[in-house]
């Protein structure tokens, strides 16, 4: 399994306002702004990134951090052959996802995704 990137989920009550200073501060552009998740991202370099989010709004807890993988049936399968806690199983999501939750041994909430093709 592949891992594409690792994205820190920052919780922000009001994701557009930590844009502008993601933005000004450290020049990162918003990648996506969907209200409750803004996606900031290097325009030098693409892998990196930062999510500011307010909740989840089709999941039931924000996530800790986003980790992009190049076979997402094949996380979820061995998340589940562990016995690890998902907290919210795979789904197909409106901008062009699939993903899910699994908590790790820590109590991090982990969003593992991969991007469904076109």
């Amino acid at each position: 399994m592949g891992v594409r990137r690792v994205v820190p989920v920052l919780h922000a009550p009001d994701p557009a306002a930590g844009s502008e200073f993601y933005s000004d501060v450290l020049g990162l552009d918003v990648g996506m702004d969907i209200d409750w998740v803004v996606n900031l991202v290097s325009p030098d370099n693409p892998s990196a990134q930062v999510l500011l989010m307010s909740e989840d709004a089709t999941a039931p807890v924000r996530p800790d951090a986003s980790i992009e993988v190049d076979d997402v049936d094949g996380a979820y399968a061995a998340a589940q052959r562990r016995g690890c806690e998902i907290v919210h199983p795979l789904t197909a999501e409106p901008w062009g996802v699939r993903r899910f939750f699994v908590r790790d041994p820590n109590g991090n909430v982990i969003n593992v995704l991969a991007h469904r093709s076109p």
